[in-house]
Formats: C-alpha cells, structure tokens, sequence
C-alpha cells in the first residue's frame, strides 16, 4: 500500500504542467472578458492609472493575444514616462495587430519621446504603409518632421492633407502656419532649382 501512495505522489510530481510561457490553447483563451476587461480600463487610463493597469493585466491574464489590451498598457507606460516598457506593449499589439496603425504610431510616439528621431520617423512610415491615409499618423509624421527634418521630399504632402482633412481645427491651423507652409516651400524651391 505504502509503494502504491509513493508511486502515485512521484507521478503526480512527474505529470507535465502547462509552461507560463506556452500559448493558451483557443479553449483556454476568454476573449469576450479581455475584451470587457480592457474597455472598462481605457475609461480609467488618466484618471485612475493604477485601477486600469490592474484591468490591463487581468485582461492579459484572459487572453494574452487581446491586441488592444496591449496596446492601452503601452498608452499607459507611455503617459509614465516608461518608454522600455511601452515599447514593449506596442511590439505585441504590432503583432497581434497586424492590419492596425495605432500599435505602430504609438511605438513610433515612444521612440520620438525617446529621442530616436529615425526610428520614429520610419515607424511612423510603416504605419502609413498598413494603413495609408490614416490621419493622426499623418499628423504625427509631419510635426516630427517639421522639427527633425524640415527637408523630407514627404512634409509638403502632408501638410496639405492636414490642412484639407486634419483632426481639428487646431490641426488644419498648423499645416496653414505661415512658418511651417514656409518651410515646406523652401524644400520645393530648394529641389526644384536648377
């Protein structure tokens, strides 16, 4: 009796346990409360940052693979000044979300917040690329531009879909702003002089 009491608690030991780090089955998967989870935590992001952090987690805890609760815990860290760990979030929301711009702008708005003006200039580029036209990339790119690389053959373009299709009114006023229109004539006179 006592070998067979041994013999079951050695292979109770020896059973297989499911790695932290394997994917979840799709049966073990509850997108519907991550989902719910990560609503109720974008409601909370500014006013109560703690609280939605928690709900981020836990809607993490449901379905790792829930791209937008990445991309809210990133848009927290960020708003924290923790750049690594925003950078972090938006990589697996870019995953998760492949045919999504805001996982790529809001890496590229960490990177600019960084300092990493390249980076954050093409990562920008490639959130056009998945979704072309999509004006808050629009608007981003070219306020980065303007500071970092006024010469950029792409500002004059897009400061004229700003001005005809930007967010607000504040937006369209700045691609009008005399200082910024001339700065773009200044990359077109520059280019187009013989």
């Amino acid at each position: 009796m006592r070998w067979l009491v041994l013999l079951l608690a050695l292979s109770a030991c020896a059973a297989p346990r499911p790695s932290p780090y394997e994917p979840a089955s799709e049966s073990r998967r509850n997108t519907a409360r991550a989902q719910e989870l990560s609503s109720r935590a974008a409601d909370l992001l500014y006013d109560s940052p703690e609280e939605a952090e928690s709900l981020l987690r836990e809607a993490l805890t449901e379905d790792i693979f829930f791209g937008p609760a990445h991309n809210n815990l990133g848009v927290l860290y960020l708003t924290q000044d923790k750049l690594y760990e925003a950078a972090n979030e938006f990589e697996w929301a870019r995953r998760v979300m492949p045919g999504h711009p805001d996982p790529r702008m809001n890496l590229a708005l960490t990177l600019e917040k960084a300092g990493k003006w390249d980076e954050a200039i093409q990562t920008y580029k490639t959130a056009l690329e998945v979704y072309p036209g999509h004006i808050p990339t629009e608007q981003a790119l070219a306020r980065i531009l303007v500071r970092h690389a006024p010469e950029s053959p792409d500002l004059p373009a897009l400061l004229d879909r700003i001005r005809l299709r930007g967010e607000t009114p504040a937006w369209r006023q700045w691609a009008r702003n005399p200082s910024t229109r001339h700065l773009s004539a200044d990359v077109i006179t520059d280019r187009q002089a013989p």
